[in-house]
């Protein structure tokens, strides 16, 4: 079993930065593939990104590969997401989403067991 808690959400000008964290309870949080989704208002949960039970591969959405990054701290039981060069299509609520690994395909969110209570971002223009 495995709980996630996101923080790190805020209000922020185009071009800023946040750094996303979730932390994760559970044995065995090291053998897991983790992933982040968003949501924005009226759209479908969209992926983010994924990373590999040791962090040593990562998946990211077109929209923000090159400005995102995705990493883990298996001691300290948690990932996080840095956000950079922030847009305003990034407003959403974000949710942090874990899974057994099974395979490379982090994009599918119902192949996710656990997920978080989300965190908002709100980008303005």
């Amino acid at each position: 079993q495995v709980q996630l808690v996101e923080s790190g959400g805020g209000l922020v000008q185009a071009g800023a930065s946040l750094r996303l964290s979730c932390a994760a309870s559970g044995r065995t949080f090291s053998s897991y593939a983790m992933a982040w989704f968003r949501q924005a208002p009226g759209k479908e949960r969209e992926f983010v990104a994924g990373i590999t039970w040791g962090g040593t591969s990562t998946d990211y959405a077109d929209s923000v590969k090159g400005r995102f990054t995705f990493s883990r701290d298996n001691a300290k039981n948690a990932v996080y997401l840095q956000m950079n060069s922030l847009k305003p299509e990034d407003t959403a609520a974000y949710y942090c989403a874990a899974r057994r690994y099974d395979g490379p395909d982090y994009r599918t969110p119902g192949r996710y067991a656990y997920w978080g209570q989300g965190t908002q971002v709100t980008v303005s223009s």
